[in-house]
């Protein structure tokens, strides 16, 4: 899968599939939109982050809706960010399943991961600000790489550590590994879409069916 450039139209961001087909994943945290940007591994191979106007861009269209501060990023950022990427991956993989993904090139999460993390958190993150519509923004002025990864890393905190920890998963989808947390009320979702993965499975099951049918002895 690779992301797709350009607002999402709602919560979440664009993915395509390897079909070529375009889809919208809402993992339901900041966090966990910048851990599809690429990753460790085989996951190398979807990497968007290569420039500054790149890690911008992915600021614009997570879910900060970051128009305002005026984001001033550098190279050293992105290869900040990748990092913390990288660790996130990590640690919501071996979160989930307890361990890492080596079909993948996923090593389990470690202490220098841990590090990563809080070390990030640790620095001042962006500045909130309250709106005149009574909406949540950002203070405007000039901000760093290290604030945007900051509030990332702070996010991960939060829901590591917060009441929806224990609904972290992996999408129950065949070969899809990624990950989202479900904020649902019911708390039942097992899709990264249904435009994806929940219609594959809904096609494969009514396949299946349709098949048992005309199967059947007369």
């Amino acid at each position: 899968m690779s992301r797709v450039s350009g607002a999402s139209g709602g919560p979440g961001i664009r993915l395509r599939a390897h079909s070529g087909n375009v889809y919208r994943f809402d993992p339901g945290a900041l966090c966990l939109e910048l851990v599809v940007t690429g990753g460790p591994g085989a996951l190398s191979r979807f990497e968007v982050l290569h420039t500054p106007d790149d890690l911008l861009a992915w600021a614009e269209q997570s879910r900060l809706t970051l128009t305002h501060p005026a984001l001033h990023l550098t190279a050293d950022d992105v290869a900040y960010a990748r990092r913390l990427r990288d660790a996130l991956t990590r640690t919501f993989v071996s979160r989930v399943l307890g361990r890492g993904l080596p079909e993948l090139g996923i090593a389990p999460a470690d202490a220098a991961d841990l590090d990563v993390v809080n070390e990030a958190a640790a620095r001042p993150p962006l500045a909130p600000a309250l709106s005149a519509d009574g909406s949540r923004s950002w203070a405007p002025g000039p901000a760093t790489g290290a604030q945007l990864a900051s509030t990332v890393a702070r996010d991960a905190v939060d829901l590591l550590t917060g009441p929806y920890a224990e609904r972290v998963r992996m999408c129950a989808g065949e070969r899809c590994h990624l990950v989202y947390v479900d904020t649902s009320r019911p708390g039942r979702r097992r899709w990264c879409s249904m435009e994806h993965c929940g219609n594959r499975h809904k096609v494969r099951a009514h396949r299946a069916r349709h098949s048992e049918e005309t199967e059947q002895p007369e």
